[in-house]
C-alpha cells in the first residue's frame, strides 16, 4: 500500500488537501491512524459569527423611496459579503477540515437562497454543529430555521390552504428522492406541517396551532392524525432515505459514477447506526474501495474546494478579501447562493470551456499577484448583481491583491525534491509524460510551481 498517495487523497477528499511537510510527517502512519486524526481535529465547532444579533430582522415597509431600497440593497450586499468572506476564511484556516468539508456537503445538500444573510448563518451554524452529528436532528433543526420556513414557504401553510412546497422538497431533495412518494403523500404531509412558522420580530420557530390542521392524514401508506415530526419520522424508517442520502455522499467523496454494492453497505451501516454520521464516514474512509486507483484524481474540484485548496497550501492573504467572491461568481458557485431549491449539481458541470480557462489562469494570477477580468459563468441574477455594483460606483476588482507565503510554502519542500516529485504532489492524478516533460522544462522553483497550478490536472481531486 502507497500509504502517502493514500493519505494525500483522504486529505483531498476529507478536506481541502495536505501540506508537504504534514504529508512528510504522516507519511509512516497507518490510515486508520490518519483517519482518527481528521475526526479529532473536527471535534471542535467554530461558529461563524460575522453578523451579530442586533441585526433589524423586521419586515420592510412595502412603500419605500428610491433612495431607501437603493441603501437597503447595498446593506443587504455588505451583509451577504461579511458572510461569504468569513466562511471562505474559516475554510481557508481551520484545523476542523473534515467538519467544514461536510457543512459545504449539507451546505448544499439543504440548499436554501433568500437574501437575508442573518438568517443563512444561522442556518450554516446548524448544519456545521450536526456535520458529524446525527442526520435525523440536523433534519429537524434545519427545517424550522425561518430561512428554510422561508425559502420553501411553510409560512404559508396553513389549515384549508396548505401549501405543498416545503413537503415536496422535503422528500424529493432532503429525503428519499424522486419516485419513492406519491402526489398523495406530497398533499397529506403538507397538511402535516401546517402551523410551522417563525417570528417575524426575532426569526425564533413557532408552532401555531390555530392553523394546524389535526385531521387523519395517510403518508407511505399509515394514517393518524400526523404532525410534521411523525412524517419526518415516517421517512427516516424508510431505508430508501439512507440509500439516497449515501448515493450523494458517495458521489461526493468517492466517485461521481455510483456503485450499488459500495452504497448498499454504506446504507447499511448509516441506517443500522440510527442516521449517525461519523460511523458511516469512517466506514467510507477505512473502506479499500475508497482508495482504488479509479476512484484517485476522478472528481472535479467545486470551484470553492479549488480556492480554498489554493489558499490552503500557499497561505495565501488577501489585500481584499471581496475579490474571492468574484472568484466564486466567474467559476459558478457563491457561497450562500445556490442557483436553485436543488443546489448545484456538480461533478462534470463545474467545467466548462470558459471556466476551465478561468480556473487554469486564477492560479497564476493570485500567485503573482495580477490582473485578471472578471466575466464567465454569471447568471442573470449575477449579472443584476453586477450591474447594480457598478451603479453603486463600486467597480468590479481588477487586481487581485493577494499576497501567498511563499518562504512558507518552500520552507515545506526539501531542497533536494525534484521538479516531478512536487508535480507528484500537487496533482492527483498519476502524472502523464506530457505534463512531467512540462514541469522539467522549467528552471526556478517558482515558476514550476505556478505551472503545475495552472494544469488542467489540478482541477481534479
Amino acid at each position: 500500500m502507497n500509504n502517502s498517495k493514500h493519505i494525500k487523497h483522504l486529505y483531498a477528499r476529507a478536506g481541502f488537501g495536505i501540506r508537504f511537510e504534514d504529508l512528510h510527517d504522516q507519511a509512516n502512519q497507518s490510515i486508520k491512524k490518519t483517519v482518527k486524526k481528521l475526526f479529532k481535529a473536527s471535534e471542535k465547532i467554530e461558529l461563524i459569527s460575522a453578523l451579530n444579533e442586533n441585526i433589524d430582522l423586521r419586515p420592510h415597509p412595502a412603500t419605500q423611496t428610491d433612495d431607501e431600497k437603493r441603501a437597503l440593497q447595498e446593506d443587504r450586499n455588505k451583509q451577504e459579503r461579511a458572510l461569504n468572506d468569513a466562511w471562505l476564511k474559516q475554510l481557508s484556516e481551520t484545523d476542523a477540515q473534515l467538519r467544514e468539508k461536510m457543512t459545504l456537503f449539507w451546505h448544499n445538500h439543504f440548499s436554501c437562497n433568500i437574501g437575508n444573510a442573518y438568517y443563512e448563518q444561522e442556518l450554516n451554524n446548524i448544519e456545521r454543529t450536526h456535520a458529524l452529528g446525527n442526520f435525523k436532528t440536523m433534519l429537524l433543526q434545519v427545517s424550522q430555521t425561518p430561512a428554510m420556513l422561508q425559502f420553501l414557504n411553510n409560512q404559508q401553510n396553513q389549515k384549508g390552504h396548505p401549501n405543498e412546497n416545503f413537503a415536496r422538497e422535503l422528500m424529493e431533495l432532503f429525503t428519499l428522492g424522486r419516485g419513492n412518494y406519491t402526489e398523495q403523500d406530497i398533499k397529506e404531509s403538507a397538511r402535516a406541517f401546517t402551523g410551522w412558522a417563525y417570528s417575524g420580530k426575532d426569526g425564533t420557530y413557532t408552532f401555531n396551532p390555530r392553523v394546524h390542521d389535526v385531521g387523519q392524514k395517510t403518508f407511505l401508506g399509515k394514517t393518524a392524525n400526523y404532525c410534521g415530526e411523525d412524517i419526518m419520522a415516517i421517512i427516516t424508517d424508510n431505508k430508501q432515505t439512507s440509500i439516497f442520502l449515501c448515493t450523494k455522499l458517495y458521489r461526493y467523496f468517492v466517485n461521481d459514477v455510483p456503485d450499488e454494492g459500495h452504497i448498499s453497505q454504506m446504507a447499511d451501516v448509516f441506517y443500522k447506526a440510527s442516521y449517525e454520521i461519523k460511523p458511516l464516514l469512517e466506514f467510507v474512509f477505512l473502506s479499500d474501495w475508497f482508495y482504488d486507483d479509479k476512484n484517485i484524481g476522478n472528481l472535479v474540484k467545486s470551484p470553492v474546494d479549488f480556492l480554498v485548496g489554493l489558499n490552503r497550501q500557499f497561505y495565501i492573504s488577501y489585500q481584499n478579501p471581496d475579490v474571492l467572491m468574484q472568484f466564486q461568481r466567474t467559476l459558478g458557485q457563491v457561497l450562500f447562493r445556490p442557483p436553485n431549491v436543488a443546489g448545484w449539481p456538480g461533478g462534470r458541470n463545474w467545467i466548462d470551456s470558459s471556466s476551465l480557462m478561468y480556473r487554469m489562469k486564477i492560479p497564476s494570477t493570485i500567485l503573482n499577484a495580477g490582473l485578471i477580468d472578471f466575466t464567465g459563468k454569471a447568471t442573470p441574477e449575477d449579472e443584476a448583481y453586477l450591474a447594480a455594483q457598478r451603479k453603486q460606483q463600486l467597480n468590479v476588482i481588477k487586481r487581485v491583491q493577494a499576497q501567498p507565503d511563499w518562504d512558507k510554502f518552500l520552507h515545506d519542500i526539501p531542497p533536494d525534491t525534484s521538479h516531478e516529485q512536487i508535480a507528484q504532489f500537487m496533482l492527483e492524478p498519476t502524472l502523464d509524460k506530457t505534463v512531467i516533460d512540462e514541469v522539467n522544462k522549467t528552471t526556478d522553483i517558482k515558476s514550476t510551481i505556478i505551472q503545475i497550478v495552472s494544469t488542467p490536472e489540478y482541477q481534479l481531486c
